[in-house]
């Protein structure tokens, strides 16, 4: 009998999916392959047929979800996701049936995020909550990077103008990184490598952190302080009950006239409807955002930030280079295995929001 049943909500994109699901087989997992966002996925059946089961459902929709998981009384051992798939108490509840051949015991996420798990149930229930903190931090700070570049540059206008043929001038001079100070809210793996690369660039950068010694960081000692003295903020922290709304109405008038504010976060952490008022009012501080992470995403995307000419919208991209998802399946991979097989030791599980 192998370690268990394993659900695959949605695999890891490419060439990786083959690595994944080779890991996953090679712990002596039994694997559903979930088709639904699969590119050709008659091909993937002919290549996987006599190795995988198949399922082809829409994860997002709950009652669905359900259905598929406790189909034929077998139920899972393990469910994984990559795209942050909401597994909320009625799934849990559903997943968890003593009436199951197989109850479910472990969800692993391959990223850094948990906050589509609702832990607190799934703790109750006997599930262990395991992700990959760290996998996509340089590819993160990377991106943040890129946010910024294209903003202070006004790269989108400036494209646009040159795609239609128009030879456009700034309206003024832009500022170098180097004349700007950058405040980085959260100062984990990724908060600490976006500082690296902007002091590379000879930015002045300051931090937020609940940590007290956060190694070359100097720190400030509020976020209303970090966001007075910032030309640009960006944000580095989970979405949980404390930082829900961190970023207001009240926030955003805080900061410095023409700054700047960047989330490759969470959605939830800022108010996009406070953001989009800003936005559009001609004399308010916050001069242009960068969101890649939004309150509704996928299926129900939607947001009061869609056609503002100052915010630069990405659809949750910003850890999305080859080795961070690489780096993040595999290990998902290893952690849902060690779990299910009972040798617990160094694998993240994670016990409250967050």
């Amino acid at each position: 009998m192998g370690a268990g049943r394993v659900l695959l909500l949605d695999a890891a994109p490419g060439a990786l999916m083959g690595r994944e699901l080779e890991r996953l087989l090679g712990h002596g997992l039994a694997v559903t392959l979930n088709l639904r966002t699969v590119p050709e996925p008659a091909a993937v059946r002919a290549a996987w047929a006599d190795q995988v089961e198949f399922a082809d459902f829409n994860a997002f929709d709950e009652p669905t979800l359900i259905a598929e998981t406790v189909r034929d009384g077998l139920g899972y051992d393990a469910v994984k996701s990559r795209a942050g798939v909401p597994l909320r108490a009625a799934f849990l509840t559903a997943a968890t049936d003593t009436r199951l051949a197989n109850r479910l015991r472990v969800i692993g996420r391959a990223g850094a995020g948990t906050d589509h798990v609702a832990v607190p149930e799934a703790t109750s229930l006997g599930v262990a909550v395991t992700h990959t903190p760290g996998s996509n931090a340089s590819a993160v700070a990377e991106f943040a990077l890129a946010q910024l570049l294209a903003l202070t540059r006004d790269l989108l206008a400036h494209n646009e103008a040159a795609q239609r043929g128009r030879w456009r001038r700034p309206p003024a001079p832009a500022r170098e990184l180097s004349e700007s100070t950058l405040g980085i809210v959260g100062l984990g793996r990724t908060g600490l490598a976006l500082a690296q690369r902007a002091k590379a660039l000879g930015m002045q950068v300051q931090g937020l952190s609940r940590r007290t010694t956060v190694g070359p960081v100097p720190t400030v000692r509020s976020l209303a302080a970090l966001l007075a003295t910032s030309d640009v903020v960006s944000l580095h922290v989970p979405l949980t009950a404390h930082t829900r709304g961190m970023i207001g109405r009240a926030e955003l008038a805080m900061m410095r006239q023409g700054s700047i504010l960047l989330n490759t976060a969470r959605g939830g952490i800022v108010d996009e409807h406070a953001l989009a008022e800003a936005l559009r009012s001609p004399g308010h501080p916050v001069g242009a955002a960068a969101v890649d992470t939004f309150a509704h995403e996928h299926d129900a995307f939607a947001s009061p930030l869609f056609g503002l000419p100052n915010a630069l919208l990405t659809p949750h991209v910003a850890g999305m280079s080859g080795r961070a998802m690489a780096t993040a399946a595999l290990r998902c991979a290893d952690n849902i295995a060690a779990l299910l097989t009972g040798r617990p030791d160094g694998v993240p599980v994670v016990s409250s929001p967050g």
